[in-house]
């Protein structure tokens, strides 16, 4: 019997996904095919808001709503004078689960060494202007111990070298070649707790 096409549609769509395969996108097409209006009409009516509404902040990298403010550069609750660099939001995702940061996130977006990355993308030069007009004391680069992460922290460091700010990286816990998302939060507070001083110009 010929498949449909809707359905093999569906299921390379699914099987792009990280972590999935054509099997498991096969019992998830199955499980919504038997399931629709549970989950197809909904899932289809939340995606199509996505799709519509959130978008990348043009100054941290983060997520936001059309209609809202960036919840990341406009939080009222508090102050905070640290920002810490990732790479992706899903790093940021691991690090705010862990409780371990208090302070404003800047998502990069990638590493200068990714394919088709190039450094005006990667809102580095937002971050020199977030560090003079919000008063920044400190910035925590996060990016991964890959040699593209590594390389990204330096070129960042390189252009904060003339602020005011210090910098520092995660230190102990972070495996060479580790991604940030895929540490336990035990690791992440032991490489947060333990960062490295990479350059102080207050000095």
């Amino acid at each position: 019997m010929q498949n449909i096409s809707e359905i093999e549609e569906l299921i390379k769509l699914i099987s792009k996904l990280p972590g999935l395969g054509p099997k498991s996108a096969k019992r998830i097409v199955l499980k919504l095919i038997n399931n629709r209006d549970e989950l197809v009409k909904p899932m289809a009516n939340t995606l199509a808001q996505v799709y519509k509404n959130v978008v990348r902040c043009n100054s941290c990298g983060t997520l936001k709503s059309n209609s809202n403010g960036c919840l990341n550069c406009e939080n009222t609750k508090a102050k905070y004078n640290k920002i810490c660099v990732v790479e992706d939001i899903a790093d940021q995702w691991s690090i705010e689960n862990s409780n371990i940061f208090q302070g404003y996130f800047h998502i990069l977006g990638g590493t200068i060494s990714s394919v088709g990355q190039r450094k005006e993308h990667l809102l580095i030069n937002s971050l020199v202007e977030r560090v003079n007009r919000d008063k920044i004391e400190e910035i925590i680069l996060a990016t991964s111990a890959t040699v593209e992460g590594q390389t990204t922290a330096y070129y960042i460091q390189d252009s904060l070298k003339n602020l005011d700010v210090k910098i520092t990286k995660l230190a102990q816990g972070l495996p060479v070649g580790g991604e940030i998302e895929s540490l336990d939060d035990g690791t992440l507070f032991s490489a947060f707790k333990n960062r490295s001083n990479l350059v102080s110009n207050s000095d």
